[in-house]
């Protein structure tokens, strides 16, 4: 291991998975006053989530795919960065797809990603002593049971071998990894387990509910809710999501903390703000739900309360708002207002 125990007036800062939806975001919060790195082969992130970073003095692109190990001091661009005599203080890895039609796709994938991105990310940790944060999801728990919020301590219920289980059993064996590195090799390494978050920059065509919602909401077709009429799920915003993981990371905490609201939002309800704010003559349908789909639980968020100061602050009409706006804006989404 590499020891660097000095205090940088900058800190390099490693984002896996940087192009994508909450790690450009990430990636706006933290190169304000850091040097960031983003990685990101484009499996399911855009370049266009990072083309207005790219000039930026303090952010650089390197575009790798995790199936081999990353050599930070081989590229010439990150020279200004001091690799060589810095190293990296910090590596969040949020190198995964998360949606179930990415991962429905790219099965395969999603396993190398949450077992190879984990092991080299570690490794670049282990190596040059930085913190370490990995974006684990809700998904390890399972359906809810009883409809108790989900607490950390809670092992969860899941098929091995469904069609989620590429992602869950992925997540949960990067998080097992990641908890090893920490006890064995005491890489200060943490999991943030995220739940169900959404805002700006999420892939319209990605098959989760907000884009989709809002979608068929802007081009008046019926809207979709997979499920039972009273389903629910939790809504975080991802300015709230992106404050909880630099919180996490900047903490002594090392985790599982759950990451999300708490409050479990009908699903219904959530279409009815996204009519209202779209003023769409949109009909709401009820659908059967795919093999990828299954109930949303909520989580119990006391303690990122209680160690990190942290809960979510942006209220649901204020994050749809500002979804919608930036969705309308899009390339992919042409938005054509009534007329009388």
């Amino acid at each position: 291991m590499t020891q660097r125990k000095h205090s940088y007036d900058i800190k390099n800062i490693l984002i896996a998975g940087g192009a994508g939806f909450m790690g450009s975001h990430l990636c706006d919060e933290l190169v304000q006053k850091n040097r960031v790195i983003c990685v990101d082969d484009f499996s399911t992130g855009t370049i266009e989530n990072i083309n207005h970073l790219l000039q930026h003095p303090n952010f650089k692109f390197i575009r790798h795919d995790f199936h081999e190990p990353l050599d930070l001091e081989r590229f010439p661009e990150l020279v200004p960065f001091q690799i060589t005599f810095q190293g990296i203080q910090e590596i969040y890895n949020l190198a995964c797809p998360t949606s179930p039609r990415e991962y429905a796709k790219l099965p395969i994938e999603t396993l190398r990603a949450n077992a190879f991105a984990s092991y080299f990310l570690l490794e670049l940790a282990a190596k040059y002593d930085a913190k370490y944060l990995l974006a684990s999801s809700s998904a390890v728990y399972g359906e809810p049971v009883n409809d108790q919020p989900f607490r950390e301590d809670y092992w969860g219920f899941i098929d091995p071998v469904g069609p989620r289980s590429c992602y869950n059993e992925g997540k949960r064996f990067a998080e097992s990894l990641t908890m090893n590195y920490r006890t064995h090799r005491k890489v200060d390494a943490k999991v943030a387990r995220v739940f169900n978050t959404f805002g700006p920059r999420m892939r319209l065509t990605d098959g989760r509910l907000v884009p989709n919602l809002v979608s068929a909401a802007i081009e008046n077709t019926p809207m979709q809710i997979s499920g039972k009429p009273d389903a629910t799920s939790t809504f975080c915003y991802i300015s709230d999501m992106v404050d909880g993981l630099v919180k996490f990371m900047a903490s002594s905490q090392g985790g599982p903390m759950n990451l999300g609201s708490d409050a479990a939002i009908p699903l219904v309800e959530v279409a009815e703000k996204i009519l209202a704010i779209t003023k769409s003559s949109s009909s709401i349908e009820h659908v059967e739900p795919s093999p990828f789909t299954h109930r949303q639980g909520v989580p119990d968020i006391r303690l990122a309360k209680e160690h990190l100061g942290w809960f979510p602050t942006v209220s649901l009409d204020d994050g749809l708002t500002q979804t919608i706006d930036a969705m309308r804006g899009s390339r992919v989404l042409s938005y054509q207002p009534e007329t009388e």
